[in-house]
């Protein structure tokens, strides 16, 4: 939501590489990690991230596991800035808990899951241009951090 809302803002089209990654493979996210597996999907995801990254003035919403590859995030950062909205992964449970499409929280304990991602993660997070809190239910914050930023 942030990224559509900086696109508007900035009137630049906006991609989503979750959305890229299915519309290419004609199937969900959990259809590809089931079918497929992780792997085939971060392989698609980066050959994503470095087609968008070539592009100029665009926004592009990467999904969370992004920065597991080390190549994308030097990529996105080549020809932009990288921003990593920050949340605890409280806020990020209650924010996603009741959606069904993500195969990596298809789990017993979703939350721990996400907690465990999280310090996973956040290391690889931290790397990025700038870190804007996104606690907050309103966009509206980090949309006018991000732009006084840029």
């Amino acid at each position: 939501m942030v990224a559509r809302e900086l696109g508007k803002r900035l009137k630049v089209k906006v991609f989503a590489t979750d959305d890229l990654a299915q519309a290419k493979e004609g199937q969900t996210i959990h259809e590809i990690f089931k079918s497929k597996g992780e792997a085939y999907f971060r392989d698609l995801e980066q050959s994503i991230v470095k087609e968008l990254s070539a592009q100029k003035g665009i926004v592009i919403d990467c999904g969370g596991g992004v920065i597991l590859r080390k190549e994308n995030l030097p990529v996105l950062k080549a020809n932009g800035i990288v921003f990593y909205l920050e949340a605890t992964p409280e806020v990020i449970y209650e924010r996603i808990k009741h959606e069904k499409h993500r195969p990596l929280l298809n789990v017993p304990d979703p939350l721990g899951c996400i907690k465990e991602m999280y310090q996973q993660r956040l290391p690889l997070y931290n790397q990025a241009d700038h870190i804007i809190d996104a606690n907050d239910a309103s966009i509206e914050g980090p949309v006018a951090e991000i732009l006084k930023k840029i």
